[in-house]
């Protein structure tokens, strides 16, 4: 059954300012059958995520037959042309960019293939991460560090296809041993947000994982779920502001640390150290 043709395109509202890796658009389509794009050239960098479907492209002389979990690349003043089957068209996800370093970044990539598709098997995080592209630019319009996060969004894009040697290993790699990298990144991303609004469910989201499935590994390694993670880390990051910034009353390291009602980081702050925040505060004064 050929699914209903869809499109859509966002691009950047912020004009480029001459950095190393920018954004220009993205974009994302459940094309028709037999639709074609060139034979002609792009002056940016292009790259495509197949999400389901089949198609073909062609760049250099060289034919490539693709289908869902590959990324094509296509580099400025390449003559190229794609098309989408016939029976199974695809649906893909794209993003275009330039950059003073961006041909560097394409090049290191690049470095280990023989052509300029990547595997990605059956990778969750890459569609993921486009998609966390398109919402970060639609919000740009309304504030630059939603522009500044579409950017680190492509980083993380390049880091994950950088890690993507080849799709056989991909499986067998994730079903094991990846569980403790996992472990990492949400440690990692707890860590660098924890005074932010953190949504466990947006941090797995952005991670391309399952909440219960993010939260049961986490346990596994570490004893405790997420939610309680972060907490403990608000508190100890109060704790230690309760030291070190005296200036600073409860309330203002409350929301420093992530709490948005300081009668709740006090109520917590006492379950965890059996005493108020203020009485942790005069004893290390005492001291």
């Amino acid at each position: 059954m050929i699914r209903p043709f869809t499109y859509s395109v966002v691009s950047n509202p912020h004009p480029h300012e001459h950095g190393y890796l920018y954004i220009l658009f993205t974009g994302e389509s459940q094309t028709k059958p037999r639709h074609r794009i060139g034979p002609k050239v792009y002056d940016f960098y292009l790259m495509h995520h197949i999400i389901t479907g089949k198609g073909s492209f062609s760049v250099a002389g060289e034919h490539y037959e693709l289908h869902a979990g590959q990324s094509f690349l296509i580099r400025p003043e390449q003559l190229i042309h794609y098309e989408a089957d016939q029976h199974d068209p695809w649906h893909y996800r794209w993003i275009a960019f330039e950059g003073s370093r961006a041909e560097e970044w394409v090049a290191d990539l690049l470095a280990r293939q023989e052509r300029p598709i990547i595997d990605t098997g059956r990778n969750r995080r890459i569609p993921v991460i486009y998609r966390n592209i398109e919402h970060a630019l639609r919000k740009s319009s309304l504030s630059r560090a939603a522009h500044l996060r579409s950017a680190g969004y492509l980083h993380l894009l390049f880091a994950e296809l950088a890690g993507e040697p080849d799709a056989a290993s991909v499986g067998a790699a994730r079903a094991g041993s990846d569980t403790g990298a996992l472990v990492e990144q949400v440690v990692r991303y707890l860590s660098t947000q924890y005074a932010e609004p953190v949504s466990i469910e947006r941090m797995a989201e952005t991670l391309g994982y399952n909440r219960a499935y993010i939260s049961r590994i986490f346990k596994q390694h570490t004893g405790m779920t997420p939610v309680t993670f972060l907490l403990k880390l608000r508190i100890d990051k109060a704790r230690q502001l309760l030291r070190e910034r005296l200036e600073l009353t409860v309330e203002q390291i409350a929301a420093s640390a992530g709490f948005q009602d300081p009668l709740y980081f006090s109520k917590q702050f006492r379950r965890f150290y059996n005493q108020s925040p203020t009485a942790y505060r005069e004893e290390m004064r005492r001291l």
